[in-house]
């Protein structure tokens, strides 16, 4: 006597006033159109800028790229469930927003493992930086990330929605997440919760182990600089973007990794919103916009663009 349902209704944070979620939209377009803008702005500079032709700016075109499409994947439609009054997704849809989001998660967390090996590489071993890190271990870097998303979203979410859901259809949450997903499940899904926190183990605290060694062998070469000016420097730059990553590991495997005794649901909508929003809002100001070479890089095309105008 069981009916699959065709579609589920987001409930995001209909429970606030209308007031503040009118407030809470304004926001949110902002942060979007500032998260596109500038990541938009450091594909376009690190592409046309010859300066700019290096492993790490390689890999600072494909996270920005990544993180395009990652805020793209959630934000579009929580602006809608502020404003529209059926706030529904297909079952299709709601399958490829999780494909979507979790191939663009899991593709980040390896793709900052190999930019802080990167960036380890170019502070410990500058004489043999660009013998280390040629076109060809970017390239294979760069695939092995985006490949190893793929795989292993897409195991995840056909397990996922191959479950039977018959009913309730209201997911507590402004995307398809995991967890809210599976509340709705028809049947036993113990063992897909188990392979969502050994996943979330492969992906989260493996990576960011990695993370982790890159640094603190970074901040022991850092320690070796005889000026104050130039330990300062490299140290500020390195600080920033190891908050970037312990915001965005952090919070995943809060999510994904733990194993849930209570239900909170409003807990876990503003975690998702620290790496599904803040992170990629955050990104392209600690990675390149506070960056010389990009500033410089940005005015060389703006005088160009006069130039031919």
């Amino acid at each position: 006597n069981q009916s699959r349902i065709d579609e589920f209704v987001l409930w995001g944070f209909s429970n606030l006033p209308p007031k503040l979620q009118l407030s809470l939209f304004c926001l949110f377009l902002f942060i979007y159109i500032f998260t596109l803008l500038g990541n938009v702005i450091i594909i376009a500079v690190s592409t046309l800028d010859s300066v700019l032709q290096t492993p790490m700016y390689y890999f600072l075109r494909n996270l920005s790229v990544l993180e395009i499409c990652y805020i793209t994947v959630t934000l579009p439609k929580l602006l809608q469930i502020f404003v529209a009054k059926r706030k529904t997704i297909s079952f299709i849809g709601c399958c490829a927003q999780m494909y979507c989001f979790f191939t663009l998660g899991v593709t980040e967390c390896f793709l900052l493992s190999a930019m802080a090996f990167d960036r380890y590489v170019a502070i410990c071993n500058p004489l043999r930086y660009f013998t280390v890190m040629n076109k060809t271990t970017c390239l294979k870097l760069a695939a092995i990330s985006w490949i190893a998303g793929n795989i292993i979203s897409l195991s995840q979410t056909v397990s996922i929605f191959t479950l039977p859901f018959c009913g309730p259809n209201l997911i507590n949450h402004f995307f398809c997440d995991i967890p809210p997903v599976l509340k709705l499940a028809c049947t036993d899904v113990s063992a897909n919760k188990l392979a969502v926190s050994v996943t979330g183990f492969l992906v989260l605290p493996l990576p960011f182990t990695l993370v982790l060694y890159s640094y603190g062998r970074i901040i022991a070469s850092i320690m070796r600089i005889s000026t104050n000016t130039g330990r300062q420097k490299v140290f500020s730059t390195c600080a920033s973007h190891f908050v970037s990553v312990t915001l965005f590991f952090g919070t995943g495997a809060f999510t994904y990794v733990r194993v849930k005794t209570s239900d909170t649901p409003d807990n876990d909508k503003l975690l998702s919103l620290l790496y599904s929003v803040v992170t990629p809002l955050l990104n392209p100001l600690i990675y390149s916009l506070r960056n010389k070479e990009v500033k410089g890089g940005l005015r060389k095309l703006i005088h160009v663009r006069k130039r031919r105008t």
